[in-house]
């Protein structure tokens, strides 16, 4: 299919993250003939989830520079005298200082693959840097393992908890499924397992999760590369509901926010219930809480409150406002979640808004978590793409910009075959961009650290618990550390786990930024336990650190020499919510398509009126749907139209 394409389209997307899905859904939504390619095997770029046998070749890949794909000097044959070429990179280099760390009992045999494998082969996984000046109880362990495809298995386990249903009129949390009898009994049956089984995780000496364990469930993880929630009135919600791509997916409340003050993890009242039933704060201090988040709601139209205070830190103004010590690290660092140092008042007072104003509508917090993982969320908008005719082509690595020397404007791009392909407009994402076109180019870094652990970071009044917690920096250089702790039943680890998230702006590499936290927080698994010990702390099964590229806040103008029909797309930044995706989008759209509306409803199949001269358009033969990671689960509600979400 790769090698026999169309040769004229209206716009070529490069990079399948976020943003350019969004952008390339528009486009092909209101009748751009639109390409849509990436380099890679898998949807997502550095918006991608993985099995662990996917995420361990992710990392294989990184630590051995695989990623490098062998060139054809076929494209320079086709510029033409008039033209020249834009040389885009071969070569990713938004990954470094990835280092992994196994806790686990490695009891690991020649026999041991992932259920549900169709092929295995070995590699060695081991820290990319030196280990020498590591702590010994600290030292990743070479063990065989087997990498296979990022794919997910047609088959997963049902999910007892509740999904999220997206309404277009202010959604509710349903309830159960509404079933058959017969279904709530094996969804009872189903539960009832689950809480056993993890119950008995929490016993020190029973049931111990080895590495080989997790090797043969690893189609059970979902680990995402980015770690982020969606506001349940962020810009990405409505956009989902509004263009009805919510159909496509599936998603989970959190349910905690969590504090760490004073080496204790407690749990954040948001609502005013939590507030009242809280028993930590004193009748004083609930009222004093609710007067200031009153205030909050409405802040703007008493600025006589705040205008002397604007200059300011937010942690300087809450000093201001009657609360306690324990109100103000609640409110700065667990509802409005900005920095001590550098957030505005402004900024501290429109983030606690926000926070406020996305309580209530799906749940009992702010924010939401999709099944499966964020890497469904591009693969959502590829659907939409391909739905509407867009043509989709995964391994498919482009050469260069054709670019026209008399008008300056890009003709065309030449893909790894030596195929001359042109199109009106260009959309490329920042990672494709070779050294020279970024030379002048300042990026930030992100310090991510996933952690397979065998609890949660403070004991669930139920099993099955989605937490985000907010541990400060201890030094004024250093930025605070965001924990998103998963469970099984977000569909993104094996059942007697949790999948926890660690995120930062980078100040150093990865490790030395997150290891602190980590280890305030938990402990490494080991076998030297005394049996009858109580242990307080989760226990880490399996760890990884690397460092990501920023490049949100790159301006156009710092790429050398970018003709002006070449867009270009940021890779994921270092905020909770995906607002600046979608912005990205829908400005890049505006821009070439003005006049348009941005994703709009799909029409309804029973309004489209044929004449007799006009043919029904098909899906092109070559478009390929991304199929999401695996079924929805039996109990899980489809997202679509209210009506049907109602019965």
């Amino acid at each position: 299919m790769a090698d026999s394409l169309p040769s004229e389209f209206d716009v070529i997307v490069i990079g399948t993250g976020l943003p350019e899905s969004i952008f390339a859904a528009a486009c092909s939504r209101s009748g751009q003939r639109v390409l849509h390619v990436d380099s890679k095997s898998y949807y997502g770029g550095n918006w991608a989830s993985f099995s662990f046998s996917g995420l361990l070749s992710w990392i294989k890949d990184y630590q051995e520079n695989n990623d490098i794909v062998t060139e054809s000097s076929m494209w320079q044959e086709q510029i033409l005298e008039n033209e020249e070429a834009v040389a885009l990179s071969s070569k990713n280099k938004t990954i470094q200082n990835v280092e992994v760390f196994c806790y686990a009992s490695q009891n690991l045999h020649e026999d041991i693959e992932e259920t549900g494998a169709l092929q295995k082969s070995h590699a060695s996984v081991t820290s990319a840097n030196s280990i020498e000046d590591a702590d010994p109880n600290c030292l990743p362990t070479d063990e065989s393992l087997s990498p296979l495809s990022c794919e997910v298995p047609a088959e997963q386990t049902p999910s007892s908890d509740t999904e999220i249903i997206l309404e277009v009129n202010d959604a509710e949390v349903t309830g159960k499924k509404g079933s058959h009898s017969d279904d709530k009994t094996s969804e009872e049956e189903m539960s009832t397992n689950m809480y056993t089984a993890e119950d008995t995780m929490e016993q020190p000496k029973k049931n111990r999760i080895t590495y080989s364990q997790i090797i043969k469930e690893g189609r059970r993880f979902n680990i995402d590369l980015v770690s982020k929630l969606l506001y349940s009135r962020g810009l990405l919600i409505d956009l989902l509901i509004k263009s009805n791509v919510s159909r496509y997916a599936e998603f989970k409340n959190i349910n905690r926010i969590l504090s760490f003050q004073e080496g204790r993890v407690e749990q954040v009242p948001c609502s005013r219930a939590d507030v009242f039933n809280n028993k930590q704060l004193t009748v004083i201090e609930k009222r004093m809480l609710m007067k200031f988040l009153t205030f909050c709601m409405e802040f703007e139209e008493h600025p006589d409150e705040y205008k002397a205070y604007e200059k300011i830190t937010f942690s300087e103004f809450l000093k201001t406002q009657k609360l306690t010590p324990n109100l103000q690290y609640f409110v700065l660092h667990s509802i409005a979640m900005t920095s001590e140092t550098t957030s505005s008042t402004i900024d501290g007072l429109k983030a606690t808004k926000n926070f406020l104003h996305c309580l209530g509508r799906y749940g009992n917090t702010p924010f939401l978590f999709p099944l499966y993982g964020q890497g469904e969320l591009p693969q959502c908008f590829c659907r939409m793409c391909a739905v509407f005719g867009g043509i989709y082509c995964l391994r498919h690595s482009i050469q260069c910009l054709v670019v026209d020397k008399e008008s300056g404007k890009c003709k065309a791009i030449i893909d790894r075959f030596g195929q001359r392909i042109n199109s009106k407009h260009f959309l490329v994402e920042d990672s494709y961009f070779s050294e020279n076109t970024c030379s002048r180019v300042q990026y930030r870094q992100i310090s991510r650290a996933v952690l397979i652990t065998d609890r949660s970071v403070l004991k669930p009044n139920s099993d099955q618990q989605i937490s985000i917690l907010t541990v400060p920096g201890e030094e004024p250089e250093t930025s605070a550390v965001r924990v998103i702790e998963l469970c099984s039943s977000t569909m993104t680890c094996m059942k007697g786990t949790y999948l926890v998230h660690l995120t930062c702006t980078s100040f150093k590499t990865a490790r030395e930024d997150l290891e602190p936290v980590v280890q305030k927080l938990f402990i490494p698994y080991t076998e030297m336990e005394i049996e009858n010990e109580e242990v307080e702390k989760p226990r880490i099964l399996w760890a990884l650190y690397f460092n990501m590229r920023d490049s949100s806040e790159v301006s156009r103008n710092c790429y050398n020499d970018l003709p002006p029909n070449v867009y270009v797309c940021s890779g994921p930044d270092c905020g909770l919510g995906n607002d600046n995706a979608v912005k990205q989008a829908e400005t890049l759209f505006q821009q070439i398509c003005p006049n348009e509306d941005f994703c709009p409803p799909p029409p309804n199949p029973e309004d489209i009126v044929l004449d007799e001269f006009s043919s029904q358009p098909e899906a092109s033969e070559s478009s390929v749907i991304p199929k999401s990671n695996s079924e929805t689960p039996k109990e899980s509600t489809s997202l679509g139209n209210p009506e049907e979400s109602s019965e």
